[in-house]
């Protein structure tokens, strides 16, 4: 199609561009329909609802493009590209990942890609509906939540932004956390040309581990753990695993290398809030334990790590487990809204997980070959603290990608970065913000893989803290002198 020629006002200030903003609506692109286009002038976003509207306050002008994307019957994916509309395009592509089982745009990190620079795009995956009930009797939205919608995003992204700059974009990134971690590690798998650098953090892969936490500490009244005593237990952790990196900080930089028994908080007498009973004890332990498959022995799922406790509320406060876990036992594995997790068994059920429209969901193939053959960079990153995603089948898959295609053929293509203290992908009481994209960017640019990044952690919008984060499997050593707050007296060792 020959698009229209630039319309926008004087008073943006707006560069000559291929096509002007509102022109997008009549661009054609397969099983797509651009739904609106319009200039969305300086701090004037208002999201849906009208939510937190001051957070948009700093974004620049931009074109705001929104469509609906139909690669099957039933297919209805919501897509927004939102591009810089002024001379601060960088001429670089970001998609943006989701959480949970989405259902919405990422408003949020729309807005921070365009801050940057980048032309930005996201999707609601495919539904509207913030948990997993969409999927029953709907085998195709569920392929699109699987993977498809953030592949069709991508290709349909980076057609509206070569018609409205006339330029492709000269580089492409993807930057998820959670379930945008699982779609970019299913990226780097299914479609290794999509992007060149790529942003994997806590992957969300579906697996049991909710369950078991559910089935350790609320399948049965007594094992359950009030929240108030999980300080009293975080701090049992700390005092057993803390000092083993060679300084008090308040941190476990490393939780694999402390074993942390919460049996020495087992009450001596009757149960009060200062100690665990016998069966708290051992709902705690199955926390720390992975699952093992019962023939075989192998680790089905990793477990939550010593140093997370403050978060087992999402897991394990009760009364009803993890909803997103449910959900998808309920309305993917078993198909039947009434099903009751109380039945499920360990031993037996496992290999329902199995199923090809599980699988499907899932981001664990270790073969990147194709994406690290054109130079594909992958950027994990993780909290040991996370409450939501085992820290542990991050390190595994890292360390399977490593086995699959070498260690030392892989060394320039895949960095993991774990961040002791930090939560599910954010908060924490450990540095937990470092600049992932413009990380990702230099090493994609430069072409030489990051050893170490810095990270922070901020109070009341003061940051009181800095740390090295160490390219895995290396941890931050304290050098012996200077304030343990400041990253420059801590080096990174094996």
């Amino acid at each position: 199609m020959k698009l229209a020629p630039v319309l926008l006002t004087a008073a943006l200030a707006v560069p000559s561009f291929a096509a002007s903003c509102e022109s997008l609506t009549s661009l054609s692109l397969p099983d797509a329909k651009i739904t609106a286009a319009q200039i969305v002038p300086a701090g004037t976003f208002a999201p849906p609802g009208g939510a937190r509207a001051n957070a948009y306050k700093n974004v620049p002008d931009f074109c705001r493009v929104q469509a609906t994307l139909t690669p099957s019957t039933d297919s209805d994916i919501k897509v927004e590209v939102w591009l810089p509309a002024t001379a601060g395009w960088n001429h670089k592509f970001q998609a943006v990942g989701n959480g949970g089982w989405a259902g919405v745009i990422s408003y949020g990190a729309l807005a921070e890609g365009v801050k940057a620079g980048y032309a930005t795009a996201s999707t609601d995956t495919g539904h509207s509906t913030p948990g997993g009930n969409f999927a029953l009797g709907h085998p195709e939205k569920l392929v699109d939540f699987s993977w498809r919608s953030e592949h069709e995003m991508t290709v349909k992204g980076k057609a509206i932004v070569q018609a409205f700059y006339g330029n492709a974009p000269q580089r492409s990134y993807w930057n998820g956390c959670s379930t945008g971690g699982r779609q970019a590690l299913k990226e780097a798998q299914m479609f290794p040309e999509d992007f060149d650098g790529i942003i994997a953090g806590a992957p969300g892969n579906r697996n049991l581990m909710a369950l078991w936490v559910a089935h350790a500490l609320l399948k049965d009244p007594p094992s359950h753990i009030p929240p108030a005593k999980y300080p009293m237990i975080h701090k049992a952790a700390l005092e057993a695993c803390d000092a083993r990196d060679g300084v008090k900080d308040g941190l476990i930089e490393d939780p694999t290398r402390c074993n942390f028994d919460p049996k020495v908080l087992l009450c001596k007498g009757e149960d009060s809030s200062d100690c665990l009973t016998a069966a708290q004890v051992e709902g705690a332990r199955k926390v720390y334990q992975p699952f093992k498959n019962p023939r075989t022995g192998k680790d089905l799922f990793g477990p939550l790590a010593p140093g997370s406790e403050l978060g087992w509320t999402v897991m394990a406060g009760g009364p009803e487990p993890y909803s997103a876990a449910v959900d998808q036992l309920k309305y993917v594995v078993y198909k039947d809204a009434a099903w009751d997790w109380r039945k499920f068994d360990f031993a037996t059920d496992s290999a329902l997980f199995e199923k090809p429209e599980h699988l499907m969901m899932n981001a664990t193939d270790p073969n990147l070959k194709k994406f690290f053959s054109h130079g594909g960079r992958l950027l994990i990153y993780q909290g040991w603290n996370d409450q939501n995603v085992s820290p542990y089948n991050t390190v595994n898959y890292f360390k399977n990608v490593q086995e699959t295609l070498g260690a030392s053929k892989t060394a320039n293509n895949i960095r993991l970065f774990m961040m002791p203290g930090m939560a599910h992908c954010s908060g924490g009481e450990g540095p937990n913000t470092f600049d992932k994209v413009g990380t990702l960017d230099r090493w994609v640019e430069e072409g030489k893989a990051p050893e170490s990044v810095i990270a922070s952690h901020s109070t009341d919008g003061k940051i009181d803290r800095t740390r090295p984060l160490c390219s895995y499997p290396q941890t931050a050593k304290y050098k012996g002198s200077g304030s343990i707050d400041d990253a420059a007296n801590f080096v990174c060792q094996p």
